[in-house]
């Protein structure tokens, strides 16, 4: 196993343990420290994967916008911790559920897409078009597009759990 190797499977569970635990710990801030763990870890899986642009708007945006999340959710959910009641939803087998659909659905749709398994060619460094060859990609279907989105989507629907969270224990009040 050569050390690339091992850093990317190093990688790829510490990312993994700590995505389970994000939705798992019962303490929010837990959560949200994990959460930076599980962004680090992608990040790591971009600079192997020889992305360093991505690596470093993960680092920067997105980890950075986490740092800003937790803050708010310090400040919203203060009074979520001091409560006795069980934090265990009664339909969490109904969210199950609709996450094992949604997951099938994407490997289904994944596994069907024939550009999906094609590997994208390094753009050079040494190249005066590097600015354009990169705009091109992130806009590409094919290319870096996909996984921007994805870490997107999943920094919006941290926010708006963080939300929630804080409205519904507000409104109870």
């Amino acid at each position: 196993m050569s050390g690339m190797q091992i850093v990317f499977l190093v990688a790829a569970a510490i990312t993994l343990v700590s995505a389970v635990l994000v939705v798992t710990l019962r303490r929010t801030m837990s959560s949200a420290l994990l959460l930076v763990l599980t962004l680090l870890g992608v990040s790591v899986l971009f600079v192997l994967l020889q992305a360093q642009f991505f690596a470093v708007v993960q680092v920067l945006i997105y980890i950075g916008a986490v740092a800003t999340l937790i803050l708010f959710v310090v400040m919203l959910t203060r009074s979520v911790m001091d409560t006795s009641e069980p934090q265990v939803h009664k339909n969490w087998w109904l969210a199950a559920l609709v996450s094992l659909v949604v997951f099938v659905a994407l490997v289904v749709t994944l596994s069907s897409w024939q550009a999906f398994p094609q590997v994208q060619r390094a753009i050079p460094a040494d190249s005066g078009e590097n600015l354009a060859a990169l705009g091109k990609a992130l806009v590409d279907p094919n290319g870096f597009a996909l996984p921007f989105e994805v870490a997107s989507i999943l920094l919006v629907a941290t926010m708006i759990g963080a939300v929630y969270i804080a409205s519904e224990r507000k409104g109870e009040e």
